[in-house]
Parts: structure tokens; C-alpha cells; sequence
């Protein structure tokens, strides 16, 4: 339980409390993509050594590519950039008939998608995805028994 001063679950400090205030108001919500497997895992699959393939790592970490931790590895934006997957986000609102909203649902759940809301109003789910796969995503949701339209909108900045 934390109180105003001392955050007792954890032993924080009001300063440490403070602290993590101020990272949060200035800091930026990021989006990560994370790999979550070892590097003995990694270089088995490359088929490389596990020391080749750290001496890969270092490179990229320090070009600024990826960051590493114990156990997981991200992509930086500047990857993604690389790799043409950061090229912006797209909204596609979907409508679905009433009495197949369960079987689309779990359709949806099991693309490759960022974010799915459902959501209340005139549509029933807001899918966020990256637009480099706007096409395949569209193909994918619109091919499903029950989804009556699809409305997409593509964001053009984010201020």
C-alpha cells in the first residue's frame, strides 16, 4: 500500500516517489518491439556462434538499433524505420452483424494487429495496425463471415 510520503509496499522514498512523477509527466509513451529469447536461442537459429552473434549485438546496440536486457532484446524506431515497418499508424473501424461478433472477435485476436478495442457506438471494433500492412490486414478482416464494412483511416501526423 502507498501512502502520500512513503511508499511502504516497496520501500520507496517520497524523493524516489517523486522521481518516478516526473519521469512519468515528461516522459513519452514509446512503442516497443520486443524479442524475448536468448541469444543461445538466436544464434542456434542463425546458425551462427553465440559470440558472433553478440559481437552482431554490440554493433547494433551501439548503433542504436536495439536495446538489450536480460532476456529480451527491442527494437529501437531507428530499426524499424530500416526495416520499413515504421511508417505510421492506421484506424480501421469495423462494423459486424450482430449475431457473429464472437466468431469475428476471435478472428481478429489471432492477426497481427497492435491494438483491437471494442468499442461502443455505431462500430463495434477499433484495430490499430501499422500501415505497411494496411492491405493484407484490410484483405483479412474484410474476407470474414460477418464483418459487414470496414472504414479505415490512416494518421497523417500525431501532435
Amino acid at each position: 500500500m502507498c501512502l502520500e510520503v512513503v511508499c511502504v509496499e516497496h520501500s520507496l522514498t517520497t524523493r524516489q516517489i517523486e522521481l518516478l512523477k516526473k519521469l512519468y509527466r515528461e516522459g513519452k509513451t514509446i512503442e516497443v518491439h520486443t524479442v524475448e529469447k536468448t541469444q543461445d536461442e538466436l544464434s542456434s537459429e542463425l546458425g551462427i556462434t553465440r559470440q558472433a552473434l553478440s559481437n552482431h549485438l554490440k554493433v547494433l546496440k551501439e548503433s542504436g538499433y536495439i536495446r538489450t536486457g536480460r532476456g529480451f532484446i527491442d527494437l529501437t524506431d531507428k530499426a524499424l524505420e530500416l526495416l520499413g515497418e515504421k511508417k505510421g499508424d492506421v484506424f480501421i473501424f469495423v462494423r459486424i452483424e450482430p449475431t457473429k461478433r464472437k466468431h469475428v472477435y476471435d478472428a481478429i485476436k489471432k492477426l497481427k494487429l497492435k491494438r483491437i478495442h471494442r468499442v461502443t457506438g455505431d462500430i463495434d471494433l477499433i484495430v490499430e495496425a501499422d500501415k505497411t500492412k494496411l492491405d493484407e490486414i484490410l484483405e483479412e478482416v474484410a474476407s470474414l463471415d460477418g464483418v459487414k464494412e470496414t472504414i479505415t483511416h490512416v494518421v497523417l501526423e500525431t501532435l
